[in-house]
């Protein structure tokens, strides 16, 4: 790549990290190109569509976040690996806005993140089943159902942070509480299938047009 472009490359990947943290993921990719001072077409050309562009910008904290699920799966106790693991990725949700549109909702066609939607999944059911083997979780649980939990008050967290910053610490505290093997009451209604909560998440939003 000659320098002209590698340095437009470079100054549109920063430029859309600034707006989609503050803005999200539905972000205008005119204001991206605007601030990273280069025209549409020179956006288009690295980056043909949304999904692209979204792929290159947060591929590091995809990448990241998966390390952060492999070393939560290796905890001798399941129950500290799963809130360790949680909190973490709560702290980066109220920090960025776009990993918040990232984690919590079904955006398709971004290779990377549907790798670690699978990903983070098999890391939930593998700490859900050890913590209910451990004893410390109660045995009625399933991943999805902590994931729609997970994803209901991940999608407040921009707005709560707004507010108070560390909100978050406190409603995950009580989501995980009501987790804890002593707290199990008979719950009223099955769970979500994958299929169901895929569906949920996806109606979510956000719904954006990936090529613009």
């Amino acid at each position: 790549m000659r320098r002209d472009a590698q340095r437009n490359r470079e100054a549109l990947l920063a430029a859309a990290l600034e707006v989609f943290a503050a803005s999200g993921l539905e972000a205008p990719l005119d204001e991206i190109a605007r601030r990273a001072g280069v025209g549409n077409a020179t956006l288009y050309r690295h980056f043909p569509d949304r999904a692209a562009l979204v792929e290159s910008v947060f591929h590091d904290l995809l990448a990241e976040t998966r390390r952060m699920g492999e070393e939560a799966r290796t905890s001798a106790d399941a129950w500290a690996g799963l809130t360790g693991y949680l909190e973490e990725i709560f702290a980066g949700l109220a920090a960025n806005r776009a990993a918040n549109d990232l984690m919590t909702t079904g955006i398709q066609g971004v290779a990377s993140l549907d790798a670690l939607h699978v990903h983070n999944r098999e890391t939930i059911d593998i700490l859900i089943s050890r913590a209910q083997q451990q004893g410390t979780m109660r045995g009625d649980i399933v991943a999805e159902d902590l994931l729609f939990a997970l994803a209901a008050l991940g999608r407040v967290v921009p707005a709560s942070a707004a507010v108070i910053p560390d909100a978050w610490r406190r409603y995950l505290a009580l989501l995980l509480d009501s987790l804890r093997a002593q707290a199990a009451r008979p719950l009223p209604a099955p769970p979500l299938s994958p299929d169901q909560l895929g569906r949920i998440l996806h109606d979510l939003g956000p719904h954006v047009d990936r090529s613009s």
